[in-house]
């Protein structure tokens, strides 16, 4: 096993046995018993979810939270909802993942040069973290980050990740510039604790963007397209 692989196997472990937040917890641990649960309560994670993918991933792709009935009961970031249905197919046609599909932890999914993480690791009531929550979870992306030494590109789905990677300090622009207000398709040169990376922004794969039409798949594969093509280029100079 690498010194990656070990330090991402130990923050796991912190990230899946984190209680700081009580909203959360009883949130997350009462999923299994809401009239929407899928399946058998007795097989949900009802835990805090680590991030997953590639220990040499030079993209890291950053959402907003689990879903209580996707991460929430998978155990694994955008696995087993619609979002993570969209996410992890526009990855496979982009050759980030080995296969299109992402049901549970066992179904096989790899990804490749890519690794995938939220700003709070907890579901939230109505998908909606409050700062204090989002602050309290800062602390693992700063680690992910301290581990991941050779991720170039940052992948922002929807405006509170896009926030949250500046208001916890995991980016800063580079020469001082101002943030934007959050769009979809930005690209901005940011640095982070361990070198310059390319931020790039997305609106988020929810349901409701996706059936809306504000987010399609081409708009996405674009998106995919232009972060790989920073990654190559940062791979050249």
């Amino acid at each position: 096993m690498s010194p990656a692989a070990k330090d991402l196997g130990e923050l796991a472990e912190d990230i899946s046995t984190c209680r700081a937040c009580a909203r959360l917890v009883a949130w997350r641990e009462a999923a299994p018993e809401h009239p929407r649960s899928i399946g058998d309560p007795t097989r949900y994670w009802a835990r805090p979810v680590p991030g997953f993918g590639d220990v040499k991933a030079e993209l890291l792709v950053v959402g907003l939270a689990p879903a209580a009935h996707g991460a929430n009961r998978t155990g694994r970031m955008f696995t087993g909802d619609r979002s993570g249905d969209f996410l992890f197919a526009a990855m496979h046609r982009a050759g980030l993942a080995n296969q299109a599909e992402s049901s549970s932890l066992g179904d096989g999914l790899k990804l490749e040069r890519t690794f995938v993480t939220a700003a709070v690791r907890c579901a939230p009531p109505d998908n909606q973290p409050t700062n204090d929550e989002r602050a309290s979870c800062a602390q693992f992306l700063v680690r992910e980050l301290a581990i991941l030494g050779h991720v170039r590109v940052v992948l922002a789905l929807g405006a509170f990740a896009y926030e949250a990677l500046f208001r916890d300090g995991h980016l800063r622009l580079a020469g001082g510039t101002r943030r934007p207000k959050f769009a979809h398709g930005l690209e901005l040169a940011a640095t982070t604790s361990v070198g310059e990376v390319t931020l790039v922004t997305s609106y988020h794969p929810s349901q409701r963007n996706v059936f809306t039409g504000l987010l399609t798949p081409a708009m996405f594969d674009e998106v995919l397209e232009r972060a790989i093509a920073h990654l190559e280029s940062a791979k050249s100079s």
